[in-house]
Order: structure tokens, then sequence, then C-alpha cells
């Protein structure tokens, strides 16, 4: 059996290569069969259970009708061969998937130059039969080398310097998001992520809609869901706090308190409008969320720019809902929480494709790295309040290519 870590290790790095770096969806693909075949050695997976969980595809999601994960699966197949036949082709650990399955493969590669078989000289055998006279001088040796260890272990200096992120794994994450996520990562306690789980008045099995307060009573609020796009967030966040070697807590928008507020460090996942904690706190300023009135996309959830730079919209607004859906609009807002001590994070869709989109975006090196540059930051420097706009792409149900298109850095 291959190890865990270096297999995900290797998952990583196909992921970050250069043959799929780009595809957000065949990477997405690429980590569900990878935790799926290392979870459950040998257990075939359904195309079913992958469109409606990878890619979001609804439950009534027919395999004979769309061919979503069958042309994805064939998709990644090819990519994995490109990748291990130029950039990959020295890995020691091969990831296939094979025809006729969604269960991936993993096997270390055979040496391609196999080492000749060693014999050993004369001379080696003269130094053999000396080396086993010379017991004493071995552990005198393996004495002054253990002595020398220790003296080099105590003069090396035992703290970082202040700036660094005091965590034990930033080695493993990208300059750019320890610089981004070191306000979440240097304090002691871990961080809050609040995913939104919008109040409903009803049941899935008859029918449901959004709580209603001037007509609905508060004990009949079934709030137990949230968007994919929350869940598949949370995901993400998740992969990025264990690089940085920082466990986060996890809590959906209902439990939310104002004492939480005052204690924590916040990342919100979800807009005002189902993450409903989002009123009780200060937020955005710049970018705002309210449903239009008086327009032809009166009741929709729209993103007011409220100071609009020249060639920038007034409103952003996700495709409309008598048209095909194929883009969405989020917002991605950093601010001192009501505590200034403590750093909140606010990342929201105008639907659940945009709140995914938006947390990708921030769990992305090369656009975390976008990001850094148009607000001046350095590696040396602490991130700044800012207020930013995503655009966000939506193929078959799946958020691609998150773009930025609006910023404003925030007076503290």
């Amino acid at each position: 059996m291959i190890d865990r870590e270096k297999t995900l290790g290797q998952i990583d790095k196909l992921a970050a290569s250069h043959t799929l770096h780009a595809s957000e969806s065949l990477c997405k693909l690429l980590r569900y069969l990878a935790v799926h075949a290392l979870d459950h050695p040998r257990v075939p997976l359904k195309e079913y259970q992958i469109a409606t969980e990878v890619f979001g595809r609804p439950a009534d999601f027919d395999p004979q009708i769309d061919s979503t994960t069958r042309v994805q699966a064939g998709r990644l197949r090819t990519k994995l061969a490109e990748y291990y036949a130029s950039e990959g082709s020295d890995d020691s650990i091969v990831v296939e998937l094979p025809r006729g399955t969604y269960v991936l493969a993993f096997h270390h590669r055979a040496p391609s130059h196999p080492a000749t078989a060693y014999q050993p000289s004369t001379d080696d055998l003269e130094l053999q039969r000396a080396s086993r006279n010379r017991p004493a001088a071995i552990i005198t040796l393996a004495v002054l080398l253990g002595a020398a260890v220790l003296l080099i272990i105590f003069l090396l200096p035992t703290s970082k310097a202040p700036d660094a992120i005091q965590a034990s794994g930033d080695a493993l994450a990208p300059a750019a998001l320890q610089v981004f996520w070191k306000p979440f990562v240097s304090n002691p306690a871990e961080p809050w992520v609040i995913f939104s789980n919008a109040a409903f008045i009803g049941r899935p099995e008859t029918g449901m809609r959004y709580f209603n307060s001037a007509r609905d009573p508060r004990d009949s609020i079934f709030d137990h869901y949230t968007g994919v796009g929350e869940v598949l967030a949370v995901h993400d966040l998740d992969q990025v706090f264990s690089q940085l070697r920082k466990p986060i807590r996890v809590k959906r928008g209902s439990l939310f308190s104002l004492d939480d507020a005052q204690n924590n460090d916040l990342i919100f996942v979800g807009s005002p409008s189902e993450n409903l904690t989002l009123l009780e706190i200060p937020g955005t300023k710049e970018f705002v969320f309210q449903r239009l009135k008086a327009s032809s996309r009166s009741g929709d959830l729209a993103i007011v720019n409220v100071h609009p730079q020249p060639g920038e919209p007034k409103e952003f607004l996700a495709s409309a809902t008598s048209q095909p859906f194929n883009e969405d609009y989020a917002v991605i807002g950093f601010m001192r929480g009501m505590n200034p001590a403590r750093s909140v994070l606010i990342l929201a869709g105008t639907t659940t494709f945009g709140t995914q989109g938006a947390v990708e975006y921030v769990c992305r090196q090369s656009s975390v790295q976008e990001l850094l540059l148009r607000l001046s930051i350095s590696q040396a420097n602490e991130l700044k309040p800012f207020e930013a706009v995503i655009h966000v792409k939506v193929e078959r149900g799946v958020p691609v290519a998150p773009e930025l298109v609006a910023l404003r850095e925030r007076t503290p």
C-alpha cells in the first residue's frame, strides 16, 4: 500500500501541474476520486454519485441523458496520461483512472534505468573485513556525530521572525496563501467558518419556501439545508488550512451568536440573504447585497456598487431566472471584527455558485497572487481591509474561472 500522505501529496502535485491546474472541474473530480479510493479501497463509484456530489447535478439526474460524468472522467484519464508522459515522467507515484471504472489506481513507478547488480571488488571485501575489526571506531564516530547535531540544534535560533506565520506547516503552503491567510492563522485559537443555512418553512417532501417574519411563526422554521457551493467551499477552506497546519471550526449560521463575533476570527460563507448572521455584524460598505424593487429584475438579489468607478456597472446580477444559468457574482470582503483584534472575511455570492467561486478564488495561489498585487501587498506586509467583486462563470452547474472585476481598499 502506498502511504496515504504521499499519495495525497501526489494528488496536490497533479492539481497544481501545468497540465491540470487550469481545469477546476477536473481537479475537483481528481481530489474526490482520490479521497474515495483511499477511504474506500476497491469500492466502486456510481455515475449518479459523482454527478450530484462533484458536479452539482440535481437529484433527478439521469446518466442516460446527461453524460457529464463520463465526459469529465474521459478528460481526466487523458490528462493523467499527458502529465505522466511529460512533466510527471520522473514521479515515483503514478495515478491512473482505468477504463470502465471511476476508482483511481495508485502504484509506484519502476525505475526507468534499473541499476546493474552490485558485485563487490577485492578492495571492497578487504574494507568489509577491516570494518568488522573496528566496531569501537564506529561507535566513537557515531557519538561524535550525535554531539555535533545536538550542538547545531542548540545554536540555532528557537523563534521565528515576528512577522512570520506562526504555523508549523507554513512551508507547505505557497507564499501568497500564507500572506493572505496570516490574520486567521497567527492567533492561537482556530478561526470559525460560519456557513449559511437559510430559514425555510415547510418540508422537502411537501415543498419549502423562505421564512417570512411578517406572517410565519418562528417555531415552524426549518433550517437544516445549505447550498452545494457552501459544502464544497468548506471543503476547500479545510484543504488550505490543512496546508497551513491550522485547524478550523465549522458552525452553521443559525447557531452563531454575537459572543462568537467578539471572541473569534470569522470566515462567513454565503450571502446575507441566507447567512442571516451577517445582518447582525458590520459588513461590506462598497458592495452590498440588496433585492431589486423597481426594475425588470424586481425581487432578484443583486450586489449594488455604492460608488461605481468608470466602466463599472451600478449592479452586479447573476443570470436571470428566465435564462440558462451561466454566470454569478460574489463579494470578497476582509475587515476588522466587532473586536478590532479579530478579523472577518466574507465570501458570499448571490447564489451558491458565486459563493463557491469566491472561496475557490481565495484558496488558489494564482488568484490570490493577483489580488495581493492589486492591493500592493508583499510578503513583508500585512493584509489590509478591502472589498472585491468576483465574476464567476457557471458551466453545467459548476463554477469556473472566477475573475476579479472590482476592488476597493477600506479605510480602517
